[in-house]
């Protein structure tokens, strides 16, 4: 039963390992990929208010492993120098 955790563990590890090298960024939580914050007129159309402050309008934002393996890759580059 241990073992067959372990490698049900390790095994989501690696796929979240191989989504964050295929594809770095994710769509932002906060404007789900809008890039603003949206709100409705009278017309009933949604219109685009102000941008995004945790995306700073994009859209998209880096994924957590990414930023992880970014700024290991940053301590080992600055201590072997």
């Amino acid at each position: 039963m241990l073992i067959a955790s372990t490698a049900l563990i390790l095994a989501a590890l690696v796929a979240y390992i191989l989504l964050c090298m295929a594809s770095p960024f994710g769509t932002c939580r906060k404007c789900d990929g809008a890039g603003a914050k949206l709100t409705v007129n009278r017309a009933g159309k949604p219109k685009k208010v102000k941008p995004c402050r945790r995306c700073k309008g994009h859209g998209k934002r880096l994924r957590v492993g990414r930023r992880l393996h970014s700024h290991t890759r940053e301590l080992h580059r600055a201590g072997t120098r």
